[in-house]
């Protein structure tokens, strides 16, 4: 069994921050226009992710761990739709928005299995 001591052990964490890394580089090519409407709030709503997760993290009870958790999970379904709405614009290829729908889909379930492990403990 693996040793949490930050935020920074936790895969789900890593996993986040890497999304909203690839996120600011692809946002990059968005018109710029959007700077302070879409592209903005896509990059408000994935970086809360991983924000959300440190925080909980930081949090003393599983209870308070737990709604962060929840929270990322908004984060989730949000920055989901905001890159759906950047597809349909034309600002992000078919192919790129099905990756990172993927990638953020996989990390839904992660986030909810490590809700489920809390909740069973």
């Amino acid at each position: 069994m693996v040793k949490i001591n930050s935020f920074r052990d936790l895969e789900i964490w890593n996993l986040s921050h890497q999304l909203v890394l690839n996120i600011y580089k692809i946002s990059e090519s968005f018109p710029k226009k959007e700077e302070y409407r879409l592209t903005s709030q896509l990059l408000r709503a994935t970086s809360s992710v991983p924000t959300n997760i440190a925080e909980g993290m930081g949090r003393y009870t599983k209870k308070e761990f737990i709604n962060f958790l929840v929270i990322a999970r908004g984060s989730i379904e949000e920055s989901k739709y905001l890159l759906l709405l950047s597809k349909d614009l034309n600002y992000l290829a078919p192919d790129v928005y099905e990756d990172f729908n993927d990638r953020y889909d996989l990390l839904g379930k992660k986030i909810n299995a490590l809700i489920n492990s809390l909740r069973n403990k």
